[in-house]
């Protein structure tokens, strides 16, 4: 059987762009002789859809969009992910489907088992789960489908597992032949080589897998690809591109096997997933220009090159803004990086207008002084102008803060903060470096002085970051242990910290939560980010 992976780029709720889309990937499959055509989980309404489920024109809309498709499928089947209704008067409204599409109808459906509710995931609040998931045959071979989670239970490879039932397992049990895995799984630090492993374990049951996941960029999720396809030995028999749409046929019959692809380096995976996160954002939300607020630092100028590298140079505008705290270097490095990446650099000073703030504000906020109301009022100064520049031309305006500076508070609401889109709010500081110099691996893009002067918000006088905060290498270990590993604060501290340090580190991201409840959606790329993946009460007493 020669199974084609349409590994296609889907944006939730349009439903007609989608249907073209699959089309034209079934067709082009079609041409190449597949035997059957697979596309990811819910590809006919995107995913995640999160309340769209609820509305009944959306719900209604996908199926009319599965039987218009149905009809195209005349003589190769397809595979293809939807919503489906529950007619049961009890459990959740919906089923998250996926139906075999064959000779102008539905042939089969099926429905998802295991429905994650863990960190970026909330299935059980829309869907009923399956309570059984039997193989049906495609050309006289018994075939097991199953959708995204209901692969991830495997008792040979979880030492503790969520769910009671193994739904692959099941259907291995059942008689399935091979096995047919239909995902939207989001891109995460190291997860593509992780899935590969963890799939493998069925493969090397005598069972070939193919695996077929969504790719694409959906508000703070990124979709990586990767698909695959595996042999009964669990030897690699196809792989689809990293990061963008791609149709691979695996031969499931043939006996050479391609070379084991070269696998790419996490922090190009991480480069490539913010590119392809803000591309695809930009794009689906309808804008066509980004703003970026250039200080000269280090997160600017890294936001600012992916930004070109996403959209092209040509819808980039850097945007300088010097006070009287601003050192020569800093600007003339915005000037500097402007030109390597070809993008508009605009000037905009503010120690006018600060000094009019100041003025306007004397009698109540004092004259003189650089404390956090002085700082902050320049960081607002400075959104201020972002956000007149992105409401006069239309451009989407990029935050720059990191996620070292975000877990502490280290930012500034309506300043700083300010934008649509964060796109390094998942990227700690020392990894902000790593992207840098990747960046600059074969010519400097990023201006050097950027890459090693302190970093320093330069909102006071010899201001440096590390005044008020800890070295970023100890921060960005402190708050990995704790936030993406979930650490106490004694374990945290037999890794070499300083008691005090940590419970200060804690005491600060535990504090801000109101900040980064208010900051911008943030591109996710680790395995626990800020947003919709950690869900924190803001108003809340200490345990410590």
């Amino acid at each position: 059987m020669k199974i084609a992976l349409a590994q296609i780029d889907t944006t939730v709720g349009d439903i007609r762009g989608n249907v073209g889309t699959i089309l034209a990937y079934y067709r082009k499959a079609c041409g190449l002789s597949a035997d059957l055509v697979l596309f990811p989980e819910l590809a006919v309404a995107g995913y995640p859809c999160w309340d769209l489920l609820e509305q009944r024109d959306f719900v209604a809309a996908n199926l009319v969009a599965l039987k218009s498709l149905a009809r195209e499928a005349k003589t190769t089947p397809m595979v293809v992910g939807y919503v489906d209704v529950n007619p049961a008067k009890l459990g959740k409204p919906l089923f998250n489907s996926t139906a075999l599409l064959h000779r102008g109808k539905v042939a089969a459906r099926r429905h998802k088992s295991l429905l994650p509710t863990y960190d970026v995931f909330d299935e059980a609040r829309y869907f009923e789960p399956a309570k059984s998931n039997a193989p049906f045959a495609i050309g006289g071979t018994r075939v097991g489908l199953s959708i995204c989670e209901d692969a991830w239970n495997d008792a040979s490879f979880w030492p503790k597992r969520l769910y009671h039932r193994d739904p692959v397992s099941e259907q291995i049990n059942a008689g399935a032949r091979i096995l047919l895995n239909v995902s939207s799984s989001p891109f995460h630090r190291g997860k593509g080589a992780f899935r590969r492993k963890m799939l493998k374990k069925y493969a090397q049951r005598g069972r070939p897998i193919v695996y077929c996941n969504l790719v694409g960029g959906n508000d703070e999720l990124v979709f990586d690809g990767n698909s695959f396809a595996l042999d009964g030995k669990g030897r690699l028999l196809a792989r689809a591109k990293a990061f963008e749409e791609d149709l691979v046929i695996a031969d499931l019959s043939a006996t050479s096997r391609p070379a084991e692809a070269r696998e790419t380096a996490e922090i190009e995976e991480i480069y490539r997933a913010l590119v392809l996160g803000l591309k695809d954002y930009v794009r689906k939300c309808g804008f066509k220009d980004v703003l970026v607020g250039l200080s000269g630092g280090i997160d600017s100028a890294l936001v600012c090159a992916i930004a070109a590298a996403a959209l092209g140079p040509e819808h980039v505008s850097g945007v300088s803004m010097p006070s009287m705290y601003s050192s020569p270097g800093s600007v003339t490095d915005a000037e500097e990086l402007a030109r390597n990446l070809g993008v508009k650099l605009l000037s905009v000073p503010i120690t006018s207008t600060y000094d009019a703030f100041i003025s306007s504000l004397a009698e109540t906020l004092g004259t003189g002084g650089s404390g956090v109301a002085e700082q902050n009022l320049q960081a607002r100064i400075r959104g201020s102008v972002l956000m007149a520049l992105s409401n006069k031309t239309g451009a989407l305006l990029l935050s720059t803060g990191n996620k070292s500076e975000l877990s502490v508070g280290y930012c500034t609401l309506y300043g700083d903060m300010s934008g649509g889109l964060a796109v390094i709010a998942d990227v700690p500081k020392t990894t902000v470096y790593d992207l840098s110099r990747w960046i600059n691996r074969d010519k400097t893009i990023i201006p050097e002085a950027s890459l090693t002067k302190p970093p320093s918000a330069e909102l006071k006088p010899n201001q440096r970051d590390q005044d008020d905060l800890p070295p970023y290498d100890v921060l960005d270990d402190v708050m990995t242990a704790y936030v993406e590993e979930g650490l106490d604060a004694a374990a945290i501290a037999k890794r070499g910290h300083l008691r005090s340090l940590v419970d200060d580190i804690l005491r600060r991201v535990d504090r801000n939560e109101y900040k980064r409840r208010q900051a911008a959606p943030g591109l996710r790329i680790t395995p626990k980010a800020f947003g919709i993946g950690r869900r924190m009460p803001i108003a809340r007493g200490s345990h410590r």
